[in-house]
């Protein structure tokens, strides 16, 4: 817990709203990790990564993205408009690998829950290696790459994601469970075996 309310997003925020640049860029430093680490896993492009995290703090500087304190945490509100942006980005560009299944409508199918047992995918996150991560990602539709990035990669809740994607948590639920099923989909058809006794993450 932060002992200096100076140092909190909220003052900061407020600081840079009166022309503050420090605390601008200590908002800049804070956040832009994450939210370039979310992009570029999300689009697989360091350029347009690069661009979508100058759009979000530049929007952020210029108030054309309204943070609501009360809505949530910062970097959630972050994630959120990065996510928009690069929604926006996959209406122009439909070249990725979709999902097996049913079409994008299916959220209405019969809930299914991440099981809290050994998973192979929860290895390949928790061995973290990252060019199998990244491969498996890609093959997923934008909106199941979301919410792995976002719980795998980014540690976020079901909550938190829910909110980032204005979605509920039973849906976040469901998408999480197939995005998992197919990137182990993937992993076979690949030849790769993860390590099934590999440390494995809680439900959060």
């Amino acid at each position: 817990m932060k002992t200096d309310t100076g140092d909190t997003d909220s003052s900061l925020l407020r600081q840079m709203r009166d022309g503050d640049v420090a605390a601008f860029q200590r908002l800049y430093q804070r956040h832009q990790g994450p939210i370039y680490r979310y992009a570029l896993m999300r689009c697989g492009q360091s350029a347009l990564a690069a661009d979508v995290v100058q759009d979000v703090f530049m929007g952020l500087l210029t108030r054309s993205y309204r943070y609501d304190a009360g809505l949530g945490n910062l970097q959630n509100f972050l994630f959120g408009v990065a996510r928009n942006l690069l929604l926006k980005q996959d209406q122009t560009q439909r070249r990725h690998q979709q999902l097996p299944g049913k079409g994008h409508g299916d959220e209405n199918e019969e809930e299914v829950l991440i099981s809290e047992a050994a998973e192979p995918t929860d290895a390949i996150f928790s061995q973290q290696l990252t060019e199998h991560v990244r491969q498996a990602v890609a093959v997923l539709r934008p909106h199941y790459r979301d919410v792995i990035i976002l719980y795998e990669l980014q540690e976020l809740s079901y909550a938190e994601i829910a909110v980032i994607c204005g979605i509920d948590i039973g849906t976040v639920r469901s998408r999480l469970s197939r995005a998992r099923a197919a990137i182990l989909q993937y992993s076979e058809r690949m030849g790769w075996r993860p390590d099934a006794t590999a440390k494995t993450g809680t439900q959060r």
